[in-house]
């Protein structure tokens, strides 16, 4: 079978899935099978494809169609700019989330590296801690971005460490360490004493009985990263409450939301003493971002 032949069988698998682009996406596939790029595939319609490529093609498509997400079956996702490796067993990263990494690295050039202080201190790095880190995607791009800062990555997985490590040695990035742990506990197990400019996190944030009812691309996707507690708000409150202690003076928290958390991680920000709180809103008008600076 050729090409051409192969992406319109494809495509007919997978008409009417709900999600999904048959075109885009047998394209995507079967260039990555065949190793080469999108417009390979354009130009070489009439080229004959190999049988063992044609059944791992049909084999991977109908994965597809019964909701297994495409990330997973590329084993990638780009991000900022940058592509991610990624397995089964780590969040997805999400084009939102760019939203708070865009907001971390503006806040990073634009402020924190311009004080004074900051400059007078020969040696001083402004720091990061990523809580949650999946597949490095927000520690690994403010790292990629921001060299002038050093990036402290934590996850309770084991897979998501080993995930983030491949695609820091990918991207060759040293300005960023990876932890085991639950959160602010992986810092003293490794005994990291350090206080930070900025902690990030896209914590879990589903309603716990709201799990089941997700599109099936995102059921693929590790309960650990998606289940909040009954309310979505168990993170919020573990984090806003410790990371005060980790923070420097004027240091920001900042969290992606669910789209109707903003009040909500608002409201345990201002009971646990942040100022100057604010919620931003993504492409759609939905809250998604919350931050505060720690109170003196």
């Amino acid at each position: 079978m050729v090409i051409r032949e192969l992406i319109a069988k494809g495509m007919a698998l997978m008409e009417g899935i709900e999600y999904s682009n048959p075109h885009l996406e047998s394209i995507l596939l079967l260039s990555h099978l065949l190793k080469v790029d999108k417009n390979y595939i354009y130009l070489n319609g009439d080229e004959e494809v190999d049988i063992e490529v044609e059944e791992d093609f049909l084999r991977i498509i109908n994965r597809r169609k019964e909701g297994y997400p495409l990330q997973y079956l590329l084993k990638e996702e780009e991000f900022m700019g940058l592509k991610f490796y990624l397995e089964e067993g780590v969040l997805i990263p999400r084009p939102e989330t760019e939203l708070l990494v865009d907001f971390i690295i503006k806040k990073i050039n634009e402020d924190l590296i311009t004080k004074e202080e900051l400059i007078r201190a020969k040696g001083s790095r402004i720091k990061v801690l990523d809580l949650g880190v999946g597949s490095g995607a927000i520690s690994l791009s403010i790292a990629k971005y921001c060299p002038q800062v050093f990036v402290y990555g934590v996850d309770i997985s084991d897979k998501a460490i080993r995930i983030a490590n491949i695609n820091k040695e990918r991207l060759g990035l040293e300005n960023v360490q990876f932890f085991k742990g639950d959160l602010f506990k992986a810092l003293e197990d490794n005994n990291i004493d350090e206080k930070f400019n900025i902690i990030a996190s896209n914590p879990p944030y589903i309603r716990r009985e709201d799990i089941t009812s997700l599109q099936p691309e995102v059921r693929h996707e590790p309960v650990l990263a998606l289940d909040g507690g009954l309310d979505g708000l168990d993170f919020y409150r573990r984090i806003s409450k410790d990371a005060k202690d980790y923070l420097l003076a004027d240091g920001i928290l900042i969290y992606e939301i669910g789209y109707d958390q903003g009040q909500q991680v608002k409201d345990i920000l201002s009971r646990e003493g942040y100022r100057d709180i604010k919620i931003l809103k993504d492409y759609s008008a939905n809250d998604r971002i919350v931050y505060g600076i720690r109170g003196r």
